[in-house]
């Protein structure tokens, strides 16, 4: 399987965060993944969102867990980018599974919050997205309620870094993936992280001097605002002797 070219947020460079827009500019441009972030509305409906807020990315304010989805659905998610994108709304994990779920493409879905792991887990298997989706998050504890819930799931922990102990963590779990930001990287973690059979995603990658680096650490994929350029630079890196390892989630499953 191909390295893993996530598109953070959708294509977040070029069009408005988690939204419609931004996930299908990601496949326009290359992307073979999508990064997307949930958390619930008042009413319990999983929503694609980042912030606990939605002051940054919508014309609204406050919490998002404090909006019905009626009412969060009527902000506008597209202006705060740029004129072009007026209008473009937030939109249901549900509504994104429904457009998205039947492309070939990973999905790496971070929780932001905990109480929703049972429903999320229902979702993938509804979709039959068990070889093709990792549930990422920040929290461990999170974690440990999705892994309670099903067996199956494939599991990414997010960490500032790479060590022992956040394998050890993982492992525990019986995870399949550690997230470590691109900042910290540094090939023999990287490749110590992999002998415990985890594959390794980055995130942070603000830029191609960070893409670049985490390249050369020998990742398995990273989440990145612009496909498009790290698709060229895979394209232009494939001479036998330093092509990337290429993986399939839950390889250590």
């Amino acid at each position: 399987m191909a390295f893993m070219n996530l598109a953070h947020r959708g294509a977040s460079a070029y069009a408005p965060e988690n939204t419609l827009a931004a996930f299908y500019k990601a496949v326009e441009l290359g992307a073979n993944g999508i990064e997307l972030d949930l958390r619930a509305t008042q009413d319990g409906v999983i929503v694609v969102f980042h912030d606990a807020t939605v002051d940054r990315t919508t014309n609204g304010n406050g919490r998002v867990k404090d909006y019905t989805w009626d009412q969060l659905k009527s902000l506008d998610a597209g202006f705060w980018f740029s004129p072009q994108y007026a209008g473009e709304r937030v939109i249901t994990f549900h509504q994104f599974l429904y457009f998205f779920s039947r492309k070939p493409l990973y999905l790496a879905v971070e929780l932001k919050e905990e109480g929703f792991e049972q429903q999320v887990c229902q979702l993938l298997q509804r979709y039959s997205l068990y070889d093709r989706c990792t549930i990422t998050s920040f929290d461990y504890r999170i974690l440990q309620t999705v892994r309670a819930f099903d067996p199956r799931v494939n599991i990414g922990f997010l960490t500032s870094k790479i060590n022992q102990n956040m394998i050890d963590m993982i492992l525990d779990i019986h995870g399949q993936q550690i997230c470590p930001k691109a900042e910290t990287l540094n090939k023999d973690e990287v490749h110590w992280a992999k002998q415990h059979g985890l594959t390794v995603r980055a995130w942070g990658i603000r830029d191609k001097t960070l893409m670049e680096h985490a390249l050369q650490c020998r990742v398995d994929g990273m989440t990145v605002d612009f496909p498009d350029q790290l698709k060229e630079r895979l394209r232009s890196d494939q001479t036998p002797e330093n092509k990337h390892e290429f993986v399939q989630i839950g390889s250590n499953a």
